[in-house]
């Protein structure tokens, strides 16, 4: 299949900050053109009796319920730390 008459590859390269040569350019034409081919092919399918969705099979809340829990305990979340100092975690200073 070749590119549509009406395709500017020279603005879709623009749109994508693309430099092509004039190789890829006639290469993306082509690919572009059998994409736009198989939707077009797409458009002409019946889908009058097919209910839209937005996933392809059903989805249900798989998150836990939200219940407060308690958290670590001081010891424990300082356990491996390299060094600590008045419960809190020491670092090497970064910013001068």
């Amino acid at each position: 299949m070749s590119a549509p008459a009406d395709l500017n590859i020279d603005h879709v390269a623009t749109l994508a900050r693309l430099a092509l040569t004039p190789e890829e350019k006639a290469k993306f034409a082509q690919q572009i053109g059998d994409v736009l081919h198989h939707i077009e092919q797409l458009k002409k399918v019946d889908v009058s009796g097919v209910e839209p969705t937005a996933h392809a099979a059903p989805v249900f809340n798989v998150w836990a319920d939200d219940v407060s829990k308690p958290g670590l305990s001081v010891e424990a979340a300082l356990k491996n730390a390299p060094a600590q100092r008045d419960h809190m975690v020491v670092v090497p200073k970064v910013v001068e």
